[in-house]
């Protein structure tokens, strides 16, 4: 058999490196996930690559409301006593979603061939991810996988939900500064150049304002290609900043530290990191791997570097009440609060609580902040249009004043 060498993290974010002998790349990366390490590379006789994921190979993304409806039927039909491969195939086969499907189908025959369900799933990692299957793991482990599905089923739904309104928050400033933007564009491409074109004609004397606008102009009709170079260019030049460890925590700590929106976003932050944390120390996944596992699927930068300190700071025999408070991230009460949980016993149901209360914060919050921006949009976008019609028609009422002196 050929022979491998790999480099990786394992499940406490530890860094690995290792030489195998396997039959292929899928074989040893299937191995690997078993043994919870996830494999950056892996190079077989001098030829690096990258491992496949499993989007590239099934052709498209699973939407994560397919996901969650899957969970809910999932734990329906193990609750109901059908076989788990059954359970498998029926839910494979009435996918829509050819990719989901054939995740569900891979994810059958591996269980058929005596994987647990778990390790089948981490062949997925793009569907299913880390806190996914280790909810799925102790769920086996311990006997309550119908229990699981359905606190995975929960969590995935208010996870949707909490991204849904949010999304559904921004589409209206969006909405008006892109018009807002188009119009003001268009004013200073098309229209701007007829009125300088009269001015010059006439020979008269300009004000400021009219210079300003008419200069605006011609940087316009000269780079007017310019903004649509950025906007193309955009999702690349975030996909460098998210790739770039540094960048992309930069990038997030700037967001974070916004007047209004960066509010927001730190209880998004806050909402998730509870729920995620929640759901897995009620569902018998242990505080050090769910505190991993949490800074993982965090989505922010400055918030899994919070977590991995707490995670090491528990390690070394400290409470996690102090080096939550330490990091700087989290609100007082939050930390009050998980302290009260951690000395009752009752850190899993606290977390929720925190969550459920940080989530219609979030929306409070969200319509406070369209509230607050709504006389800010109306105001720039008559500032910027009204500004540029006063300052073309200031020449025409000087000439019209001194015709009438």
């Amino acid at each position: 058999m050929p022979v491998f060498t790999f480099t990786g993290t394992d499940a406490s974010g530890a860094a690995v490196k290792g030489e195998r002998n396997a039959e292929n790349k899928d074989v040893l990366k299937a191995a690997l996930r078993r043994e919870r390490i996830t494999a950056d590379k892996i190079k077989e006789k001098g030829k690096e690559f990258a491992l496949p994921t499993f989007g590239k190979k099934g052709g498209g993304k699973v939407p994560v409301k397919d996901v969650a409806i899957f969970f809910r039927q999932f734990s329906v039909m193990i609750d109901a006593g059908l076989p788990l491969v059954q359970c498998l195939e029926i839910l494979g086969g009435n996918q829509e979603n050819p990719t989901f499907m054939a995740c569900l189908n891979g994810t059958r025959a591996t269980v058929e061939g005596g994987s647990t369900l778990a390790n089948a799933m981490r062949n997925y990692p793009n569907v299913f991810d880390d806190l996914t299957t280790n909810m799925i793991e102790a769920g086996e482990t311990g006997g309550i996988l119908d229990v699981i599905l359905q606190r995975l089923a929960t969590y995935v739904e208010k996870a949707v939900r909490l991204k849904a309104a949010v999304k559904s928050a921004m589409i209206y400033p969006v909405s008006v500064i892109g018009i807002a933007v188009l119009v003001v564009g268009a004013l200073l491409k098309f229209v701007v150049p007829i009125f300088a074109n009269l001015f010059l004609g006439l020979g008269v004397e300009l004000p400021l304002p009219t210079r300003c606008v008419m200069g605006l102009s011609a940087f316009v009709g000269k780079w007017y290609w310019l903004p649509i170079v950025i906007v193309i260019a955009l999702p690349y030049i975030m996909k460098y900043i998210r790739n770039t460890p540094k960048l992309n925590y930069m990038f997030d700590k700037m967001l974070l530290n916004l007047p209004v929106l960066g509010m927001v976003l730190r209880k998004i932050a806050v909402a998730r990191f509870t729920r995620t944390l929640g759901t897995l120390i009620t569902s018998g996944v242990p505080i050090i791997e769910g505190l991993t596992i949490t800074a993982r699927t965090s989505g922010n930068a400055v918030l899994e570097e919070a977590l991995l300190k707490v995670r090491k700071a528990i390690e070394e025999g400290r409470t996690i009440v102090d080096p939550l408070r330490e990091c700087g991230v989290f609100p007082n009460m939050v930390t009050q609060m998980i302290g009260v949980g951690e000395a009752t016993g009752a850190m899993d149901s606290m977390l929720s609580k925190i969550a459920d209360f940080y989530e219609e914060e979030v929306d409070a919050a969200t319509k406070d902040m369209l509230t607050l921006l709504e006389p800010m949009m109306i105001g720039f976008l008559g500032v910027s249009v009204g500004g540029i019609v006063i300052s073309l028609y200031m020449p025409l009422f000087a000439m019209i004043g001194k015709l009438a002196g």
